[in-house]
């Protein structure tokens, strides 16, 4: 069922890209009518060699037959060539297209990472799986599938031609055993291509694991996770193990269909000798249908049920897992939010909001804002009201999956709600024009990014032309030197494999702080960091001139901040630390206090 479904919804982007080639496709037709005619007279030449040549006594006239067969074999040679040349026009832009879906993708994923926690390293793992390993079986398969295929079409043309030529009933003898063979594979192809799935999603799967215990194997070590993490990767290798045998297996049942078709044909034809004989075959004509069936139909047979077993299956399991529609990179296209009406501000936080106008000094602005991932999806944000004035500290805090994430995002201009509007310094959050770093803001993911670069490199990421003095004032305003120093000094290049994920943090830190942003989002950047340094690195970001909106890791940040932002679901409250202590029982609950 499952292989039929995915055959269902790749046949109209099947079409579409054969549309879109009919040169190509003219092309592999002609050169393989070429081979048709070479499948015609190989076994025609050979039957007319014996019967009006060698054993009619003349014998030049059965080498002149046999001459004929040779040509028509070279013929097929040179057709061969070209079908390799049209073969390239339709193989490498299917490979292209799915390299350029893979790598869509998975910038679509890494863009969208600060609002979907759970980007990892395994992630990158399983999107490397993709691009290579599974662009590449694509690839292989259906130039084996369109080889196979185009070969077995025009060989048994050309060769049921001939039978038919030669003697009609040669073809009643020979046709019936190799439509049941092929029908008997054909029954084996669905569930196949539904164990060919499981076990890519296994492969996928094991390659995120390893990647994501790859990328926290110190945390594992320490965290004594050792056995619990041996437990889950050694399931999935197990897992993956079982499905190969049962690959295997329906391996073995496609070779019992194999040699129904490859061989029934030919015993048919030995069993039926006699009969034809009565009818008045001749043994040249005999021997004609024998040629045929095993230097060309079995054959052809043998190769197309081998790519419709193996590369035909794999193929309609990858292509099907690559999707029907190329993703968009969030900011590629963005499509106008839904009007709605702008309800009164504080509406959705519980009064605790501060007002605010069009064309205000407000730092961000959300109004009525709607954010769902898909349009049938359950809203993450529900028409929040919130302003954040210049200068302020607010944090962000609310169970796990609340959409504090997604705020951010929202706010930072990476996705784009489904309804309301959001403004950063009275502007909307997506402006129009070319894609680039937006001078308003900058946003700290939890996964900080530090590159091969120098420390200073890395520090100047958000600008380039810092003079060193501010650069150095950043180093000891964040209490960097110990790491620069360790480091190597500003100068030293940076492996960013050789520091940890908290290291990592300081450095993207030091980032911010120079950063000529007047609006920084944090979503979780200091969870790495000792709960010391996250306290001294906040509140030298929210000293420094600007606006700092923080997603709180410890509840420490909220107590912090001027004002702390509740996300309950579709629920939210919005107020200073003290006062929501008295309006928020969920806020008493994240910060243990009791209600008085």
């Amino acid at each position: 069922m499952k292989g039929r479904g995915a055959l269902r919804r790749l046949a109209p982007q099947a079409r579409r890209f054969l549309l879109r080639r009919r040169r190509a496709l003219l092309v592999l037709t002609g050169w393989s009518l070429l081979e048709s005619a070479q499948t015609f007279f190989l076994g025609y030449g050979v039957a007319r060699a014996l019967d009006d040549g060698f054993l009619a006594g003349r014998p030049g006239t059965g080498l002149l037959w046999l001459s004929v067969a040779a040509g028509a074999a070279l013929v097929g040679g040179l057709a061969m060539r070209g079908v390799f040349a049209g073969l390239a026009e339709l193989v490498e832009p299917l490979r292209d297209g799915l390299v350029r879906r893979a790598v869509a993708r998975a910038l679509a994923s890494a863009v969208a990472g600060p609002a979907r926690a759970g980007g990892t390293a395994g992630d990158g793992a399983a999107a490397v799986s993709r691009l290579v390993h599974q662009t590449e079986m694509a690839r292989d398969g259906f130039a084996g599938l369109v080889l196979a295929g185009r070969s077995f079409l025009f060989t048994a043309l050309g060769a049921l031609l001939g039978m038919a030529s030669l003697a009609p009933a040669l073809v009643l003898v020979v046709l019936p055993p190799l439509v049941l063979g092929l029908g008997l594979f054909l029954a084996t192809l669905a569930p196949m291509a539904a164990a060919q799935r499981a076990f890519l999603d296994t492969d996928e799967a094991l390659s995120a694991e390893v990647g994501a215990v790859g990328a926290g194997l110190r945390d594992v070590v320490a965290c004594g996770g050792r056995r619990s993490v041996a437990e889950e990767v050694g399931g999935l290798v197990a897992a993956e193990e079982r499905l190969a045998r049962r690959l295997a297996r329906w391996a073995g049942v496609r070779t019992l269909a194999l040699g129904a078709a490859g061989r029934l044909p030919v015993v048919a034809l030995v069993v039926a000798t006699p009969w034809l004989l009565a009818r008045g075959v001749t043994a040249g004509t005999l021997l004609g249908a024998l040629t045929y069936l095993v230097q060309s139909l079995l054959p052809a047979v043998h190769a197309l049920m081998s790519a419709l077993g193996a590369a035909g299956t794999r193929l309609v399991v990858v292509l099907d897992r690559f999707g029907t529609s190329e993703p968009a990179l969030p900011g590629d296209t963005p499509s106008p939010a839904p009007a709605r009406p702008v309800e009164q501000p504080g509406a959705r936080t519980g009064g605790g909001a501060r007002q605010g106008a069009a064309g205000s000094s407000a730092a961000a602005e959300l109004r009525g804002v709607t954010f769902a991932y898909g349009p049938r999806a359950r809203p993450v944000l529900d028409g929040l009201d919130l302003v954040v004035e210049p200068g302020e500290h607010l944090a962000v805090v609310g169970p796990s999956g609340m959409g504090k994430s997604t705020l951010l995002a929202v706010l930072a201009g990476v996705l784009a709600p489904s309804g309301g509007t959001v403004l950063v310094a009275g502007a909307p959050a997506r402006p129009g024009g070319p894609p680039g770093p937006d001078p308003r803001r900058a946003l700290l993911p939890q996964e900080a990014y530090v590159f091969s670069g120098t420390v200073r490199d890395n520090l100047r990421y958000l600008r380039p032309d810092a003079p060193p003095g501010d650069v150095g004032a950043t180093v000891e305003a964040l209490r960097l030197g110990p790491l620069v120093r360790r480091l190597g000094g500003l100068d030293a290049t940076v492996d960013p494999s050789a520091l940890s994920q908290g290291e990592r943090q300081h450095l993207a830190l030091g980032r911010a702080h120079l950063s000529p942003a007047p609006l920084l989002l944090l979503d979780e950047a200091t969870c790495h960091l000792d709960p010391d340094t996250e306290e001294h690195a906040e509140r030298t970001l929210a000293a420094r001139p600007g606006t700092l909106v923080v997603v709180a890791h410890r509840l420490s940040s909220a107590v912090r901040a001027d004002r702390v932002l509740v996300l309950d679901g579709t629920r939210s409250a919005c107020a200073p630390h003290e006062a929501l202590l008295e309006v928020s029982p969920l806020y008493r609950d994240l910060v243990g206090v009791s209600p008085v």
